[in-house]
């Protein structure tokens, strides 16, 4: 048998990291890794996951608790953030990217 030849590197790039700002999902108020809930249909459970991407096609990136892909319409998702007096709330994702927001300066 005869040895492999070695694998080419692969050159690293900041789209794979998970601190690399994606224009799409800056647009939106959001970073990769965001918590968020979602649900298909009304009369079923929410699910959380966390933000992967902006697609192609305008729907969230969002990865679910098994570790799925799933491409979902904006209008089914909402994001944790912190309240005004501290505790969690969940702002359907349309409000929170109609809003403008103070960019972080470091």
């Amino acid at each position: 048998m005869t040895p492999r030849a070695p694998r080419p590197k692969r050159s690293t790039t900041d789209a794979g990291r998970p601190d690399a700002a994606d224009p799409g999902l800056t647009a939106l108020g959001l970073r990769p890794g965001a918590t968020v809930r979602f649900r298909r249909r009304d009369n079923e459970r929410w699910k959380e996951g966390n933000v992967a991407r902006r697609e192609g096609d305008g729907s969230l990136g969002v990865r679910d608790g098994k570790g799925s892909l799933r491409a979902l319409p904006l209008d089914l998702v909402e994001v944790r953030t912190i309240g005004p007096r501290g505790g969690v709330i969940w702002e359907p994702l349309p409000d929170r990217a109609a809003r403008t927001e103070q960019l972080d300066l470091f």
